[in-house]
């Protein structure tokens, strides 16, 4: 146990964290310490946010409860278990709500993996921003803190697709008191540690006055002298944020400790005027979280938002965490499953962070590049743990993080004075040390346990990494691939993946050759899963062309193709805003949705994708059966066209039908086609991806 952990005394940790008064009752808890609010379901599953922080802080003595996906038009639900003394903890959930409702195409997902019966519409749209409005209406004057990925992402200026806008910091939006960024379990024992101790204690609760100062421990020494409520509004501010590791605020910079380092990054209106400014931002966020050296400084209408360094655990902080009784199964108050729960249940997490720096991806400013690993005994532990589960099947799903070859992974250098944007790009950085024979002999180990049959890699890998040590990868290929590998090369076009910062197209090939040799060899047939982005920025149509002759020629239908979003805080939403890449060059970028779709339907295939029978089907529930095998057959005439068409949002398809029939009667090989008749394909064929896209 860490120091922290003997200073003070842990509660009990309950079945599940409560969700109601009754559930506060039976452990005889008389008022929460803080409300963890969700736009997830409650999974009591270490992969989950508010399972994880409420868990964390009640091993260290804070009664944490859960309201898990409230309705937001009234703030009744966060009322059912009353005032948490300290603060409400906000977060949308494991995705941004934005990214969870809408596709690449802007149109409503169907349905949600992490909503009971998979039920989309149980959250709402910036979910941060209106649970943070009910929790201030449900709790006057109550500190209130977001986290989680949307927060994360959102706590500078940022660029948000959905609204073709450049937006304010979340924390302003939310009119929350601070955001606790990255993986903050840190961050959260650090605000409930000042928090102790300093806000009015009802008459029912001074027999746990002593109690309550005493669990307040060392941490309340370094925090200084105390706030007090303010005169006029009685609201308790934030104690002294600057010494909350991982927090985004609004303050003064003279109260920064005196000759910190401090980072100062463009401010929000210089954004606005010149959108190549958030280039220059991001870049500075990258490093302000791989350094994590440095307080960073945001300007944004005249006031300050300042961010703390981020402080990731320990491997013996991490050891802790994932010791605690997780039941790995959703709240008994559910009555239907939880598909993200069913995925991951039997799932290990060996890590955090990845080295990788994708210019797409979240984790480089959410988790950051620096490998946290947890220790060999501790992932033992917890595959030993399964045994006692009932519903164990005596299958490990996936036993990795971000990617699953970095388990142990170490900067050998100062990563404080790094000045690289990835420890893989544009090749393996000689500081960055993995023993990737170390994380084979884990995963026997983890298959040696009694009661596992199998164990499989499911997160993925890193294949530039893996084709650093062919041991390993031979070793992953005889015994843990269960018939499909995911592989994330994106892309295969030199100059698009120089801008994702993804080893060259050579790497990937090579790759795939030592792949099949082995599986050859072992005599299992298996198959590699290509993850590819459509429409990137800097991609352009000949790029797209050659990705699909490339596939072409592999006899490849791509099953993983995902068209490019520009997530809120990456890199890549950055190039996509300014039309830069990180040097400032300019670079093309498709920006219409029928400038997306066009390179998205290049690889994906309307009869491939859809099927003609699930064509037919969709439209005789709506026409007469010959009229729907007329357009089923006009698609398939449509098959080869594919890389030139796209679908564009239009008029209602009954207004263009009969148009249609007609092209695709005097057209039956689609070479009479002109190119008014193309561009009104173009234009108008809604119903393809209304009807059938998720």
């Amino acid at each position: 146990m860490s120091n922290q952990l003997e200073n003070i005394a842990p509660l009990k940790q309950p079945d599940f964290l409560p969700m109601s008064r009754k559930e506060m009752d039976r452990l005889g808890w008389g008022e929460l310490d803080m409300l963890l609010v969700s736009g997830d379901a409650y999974v009591d599953h270490p992969s989950f946010g508010a399972a994880i922080l409420g868990r964390w802080l009640v091993a260290h003595g804070y009664r944490a409860g859960v309201v898990a996906q409230p309705r937001w038009t009234t703030p009744q639900d966060l009322l059912c278990m009353g005032r948490p003394r300290l603060f409400a903890g906000v977060t949308a959930g494991a995705m941004d709500s934005m990214l969870a409702h809408y596709t690449a195409f802007r149109k409503k997902r169907h349905d949600d993996a992490y909503t009971p019966g998979g039920q989309a519409g149980q959250r709402p749209n910036r979910a941060c921003v209106v649970y943070a409005n009910l929790a201030r209406q449900a709790f006057p004057k109550l500190p209130i803190a977001l986290g989680g990925i949307e927060a994360s992402l959102r706590r500078l200026s940022h660029y948000d697709f959905w609204t073709d806008k450049l937006r304010r910091s979340i924390l302003l939006d939310a009119k929350a008191d601070l955001i606790l960024y990255g993986m903050a379990e840190r961050g959260i024992l650090a605000l409930a540690q000042c928090g102790m101790g300093i806000l009015p204690v009802s008459e029912s609760e001074q027999n746990q006055k002593q109690q309550q100062q005493d669990r307040a421990g060392t941490a309340l020494e370094h925090m200084g002298k105390m706030p007090m409520p303010h005169k006029d509004t009685g609201k308790m501010p934030m104690p002294h944020p600057e010494g909350i590791p991982g927090a985004a605020y609004i303050g003064q910079e003279s109260d920064l400790p005196p000759g910190a380092n401090v980072m100062r990054l463009p401010s929000h209106e210089e954004i606005l005027a010149d959108g190549r400014k958030l280039m220059e931002a991001t870049l500075a966020m990258e490093r302000h979280v791989h350094q994590a050296a440095a307080f960073a400084v945001q300007r944004v209408e005249g006031r300050s938002l300042i961010l703390t360094p981020p402080a990731p655990l320990t491997t013996e902080e991490l050891d802790e965490l994932y010791a605690l009784p997780f039941t790995r199964r959703p709240h008994p108050s559910y009555q239907q499953p939880i598909p993200a729960a069913e995925m991951i249940a039997w799932s290990i997490t060996t890590h955090r962070g990845c080295g990788g720096g994708c210019s797409f991806c979240a984790l480089a400013g959410h988790q950051g590049r620096r490998i946290r690993s947890r220790s060999a005994s501790s992932i033992l532990r917890e595959a030993e743990s399964f045994a006692a589960h009932k519903n164990f099947a005596g299958s490990v799903s996936d036993v990795g993080g971000p990617s699953a070859n970095m388990w142990g992974g170490r900067c050998a250098a100062d990563a404080a004075q790094c000045k690289r944007a990835s420890c893989l790009f544009p090749g393996v950085c000689p500081h960055f040390q993995v023993d990737q024979m170390r994380i084979v002999e884990l995963l026997r180990r983890v298959q040696s346990v009694k009661g596992v049959r199998h164990v499989r890699v499911a997160s993925g890998i890193r294949h530039d990494l893996a084709l650093k040590d062919l041991p390993y990868l031979r070793a992953i290929v005889r015994e843990f691939v269960g018939g499909q590998l995911k592989v994330a090369p994106e892309h295969l076009a030199e100059r698009v993946l120089t801008l994702m910062r993804k080893p060259g197209p050579e790497v990937f090939e090579r790759f795939l050759e030592v792949f099949d040799r082995e599986c050859s060899a072992a005599g299992k047939p298996q198959f590699v899963i290509p993850y590819l982005i459509s429409a990137f920025p800097g991609c352009t149509m000949a790029d797209m062309h050659q990705l699909a002759r490339w596939l072409a020629k592999r006899n490849w239908q791509p099953q993983q193709v995902q068209c490019f979003i520009p997530l809120p805080g990456t890199l890549a939403a950055a190039m996509y805003y300014a039309g830069i890449d990180p040097d400032g060059r300019p670079i093309p970028v498709a920006r219409t949705d029928a400038q997306r779709m066009k390179m998205h339907y290049a690889l994906v295939k309307p009869g491939t994708h859809f099927g003609e029978k699930l064509l037919a089907r969709k439209i005789h529930r709506q026409f007469d059966e010959s009229f729907g095998l007329v357009i089923a057959g006009y698609f398939r005439i449509l098959r080869e066209w594919s890389s030139q068409v796209t679908y564009q949002m239009g008029r209602k398809f009954e207004t263009y039908a009969e148009r249609y029939r007609a092209q695709a009667v005097q057209s039956p090989q689609g070479q009479d086609l002109t190119a008014d008749e193309m561009s009104a394909i173009e234009k108008d064929l809604l119903f393809l991806e209304s009807s059938t896209m998720s």
